[in-house]
């Protein structure tokens, strides 16, 4: 029989591999994830601990969080793992999940070039700092493509009392596509863009640009997990992904997550034990 789940998995991980009978039984579970947790290197770090500790494989679709949603829907992952609070509520109440569990957090950061075209640099208010780049008419790339910090980016600018979709010119650009892709075009184009912090700090390509604005708690940007409901999806592998879930969680995953750094710096926060978060 075909089974899509195993295909998106395998396309995953750049081939389709034919699997001998004898592994076909190996635990392993899919998660669909945000690019934010795959770019900055997190799952690299904590993935190989819990596999040491309980055998289970986990296999990664990294998408904008929207998309990642959807193929949880799809009853496409096990489990989904991604930062859009509303998002993941409203997934919830269609019945698409089964609980929500805070895991850690870190912000977004307003990213622009050195030469600050819209004279933003240093701001604390990031609506200030939206309202004068669309004042200047200074490049803006937009990642357009219903992940989380696409989610985060239009509620600033409506937090800013501004309908960017009514409001952009062509100084605006929405391009579709990932973090990566968004940081490259910013660079490219000497424009400024939303980008969490933790694929910030692990961007390799940053070329001229540098943070412009950071620290308003408007920033702030919250990870959750969720498995994906057995009950209308049966294919859901529920005991191996609430394990990946309960570890997540645990002391131990969540200073796993903590000891994650690059040049010595943290990328994410873990905060389990807040039940706001």
């Amino acid at each position: 029989m075909f089974n899509r789940r195993l295909l998106i998995a395998a396309l995953t991980f750049g081939g389709l591999v034919v699997t001998p009978p004898a592994l076909a039984q190996e635990k392993s579970i899919i998660v669909s994830s945000t690019t934010s947790t795959q770019d900055s290197g997190l799952f690299g770090h904590i993935l190989p601990l819990f596999k040491a500790k309980t055998g289970i494989e986990v296999k990664v679709v990294a998408q904008g969080t929207g998309q990642a949603l959807d193929t949880g829907r799809r009853g496409d992952a096990d489990v989904v793992f991604v930062h859009a609070k509303s998002a993941e509520e409203k997934f919830l109440a269609e019945g698409q999940g089964v609980k929500r569990y805070p895991v850690m957090y870190n912000d977004f950061v307003l990213i622009g070039p050195k030469s600050d075209p819209a004279g933003i640099k240093g701001m604390k208010d990031v609506g200030a700092a939206l309202k004068q780049i669309m004042a200047k008419g200074a490049p803006f790339i937009s990642r357009g493509d219903k992940s989380g910090t696409h989610i985060a980016e239009i509620n600033l600018w409506k937090a800013s009392g501004l309908d960017i979709e009514k409001d952009k010119g062509a100084w605006y650009k929405s391009i579709g596509q990932g973090m990566g892709a968004a940081l490259n075009t910013a660079g490219a184009g000497n424009a400024y863009v939303l980008s969490d912090r933790g694929t910030w700090i692990s961007f390799k390509n940053k070329g001229d640009l540098v943070i412009a604005v950071e620290g308003d708690k408007r920033l702030f940007n919250q990870y959750g997990v969720m498995l994906v409901n057995p009950e209308k999806h049966p294919n859901v592998k529920k005991e191996l992904g609430q394990q990946f879930i309960d570890w997540l969680v645990s002391a131990e995953g969540q200073k796993a997550i903590a000891d994650y750094k690059i040049n010595g710096e943290q990328l994410f926060y873990p905060n389990a034990s807040d039940p706001a978060a």
